[in-house]
């Protein structure tokens, strides 16, 4: 920080508080460069006030909540934070996949009640994974660590993107399947997609229905590329068996049914939350502001 206050003049709101639309409009129109978050929205009226602005350096590896036609109508450089925060993202993938398989939070919320009676040999009877059919939609840096991380638990990987990515590293165990054969073949679906125009809703009733009774839907990515009405339709009717979300279509206000259903593993958007990534992403933010304020090509600008 010592460095960045020699360097820039800087400021700061406070942690973990968004400020208001105006508020953000009229600091952004001050600044010659920003860091914002996925909880700033970035709309064109934003964007057009902010004249004296140079680059806005998104806190995340998804840009989804600023407007990039209008950045780039005004010359305005967009940059993110990949790679940094790939194995947090994967790890707490792995983490909701497995609370969500085994009825962790159940578990927990039985023993924390005081209402445990003992061992039972029918309590609390969870998936196991191993050996099972993982389905991985988006097959990015996370997707691929996130089927990295399935190769120890001896699960056959199967994905789904707009083409094939198959290169020399990856295992030929890996299969490249339509987004119909992954919904009908996966005991688990796991989604790592950008949200965009054509990915919104991409799994909705009609999606869902192609899936096993048995199977368990997690999203790590974006809220909206779910319908969030269409699986807690599935969830209550049992046409899947099981959800762990990271993300909503509204935040932080998801359906308002999720948290009644028992078999939905809830977590409040913390893929990227380890001390590590994140001091990572702010580094990311840094060094791309730094080179465009000094006229050179920013390493992560968003095309």
């Amino acid at each position: 920080m010592a460095i960045v206050r020699e360097r820039f003049q800087l400021v700061q709101e406070p942690l973990d508080a968004l400020p208001a639309p105006s508020a953000l409009r009229e600091g952004l129109s001050q600044a010659d460069a920003a860091i914002v978050t996925l909880g700033d929205p970035i709309d064109a009226e934003t964007i057009r006030v902010a004249t004296r602005l140079k680059i806005l350096a998104n806190y995340a590896v998804g840009y989804n909540n600023i407007d990039l036609a209008a950045a780039r109508q005004c010359g305005l450089i967009v940059t993110n934070t990949p790679d940094v925060l790939t194995d947090a993202t994967a790890d707490l993938t792995w983490a909701l996949l497995l609370a969500t398989a085994r009825r962790v939070v159940e578990g927990d919320t039985l023993v924390r009640s005081g209402k445990w009676t003992g061992w039972s040999p029918t309590q609390l009877l969870g998936t196991e994974v191993t050996g099972k059919t993982l389905g991985i939609i988006g097959m990015g840096r996370i997707g691929q660590a996130v089927a990295q991380r399935a190769v120890g638990f001896r699960m056959r990987v199967r994905y789904h993107t707009r083409q094939s990515l198959a290169t020399p590293s990856f295992p030929h165990e890996w299969e490249h399947r339509s987004l119909r054969d992954i919904l009908e073949e996966a005991d688990i679906v796991t989604i790592h997609t950008p949200l965009t125009p054509a990915t919104h809703h991409l799994i909705g009733a009609h999606e869902l229905a192609w899936m096993r009774p048995t199977a368990l839907v997690i999203n790590t990515a974006r809220g909206p590329i779910i319908d969030e009405g269409a699986l807690v339709d599935a969830l209550k009717t049992g046409i899947i068996a099981g959800a762990g979300l990271d993300v909503y279509e509204q935040e932080p206000a998801p359906h308002q049914m999720l948290a009644q259903l028992k078999q939905v593993v809830l977590l409040p958007h913390i893929g990227s939350a380890t001390l590590h990534a994140r001091v990572q992403m702010g580094l990311v933010c840094l060094k791309n502001i730094h080179a465009v304020l000094e006229g050179r090509p920013a390493p992560n600008h968003v095309h």
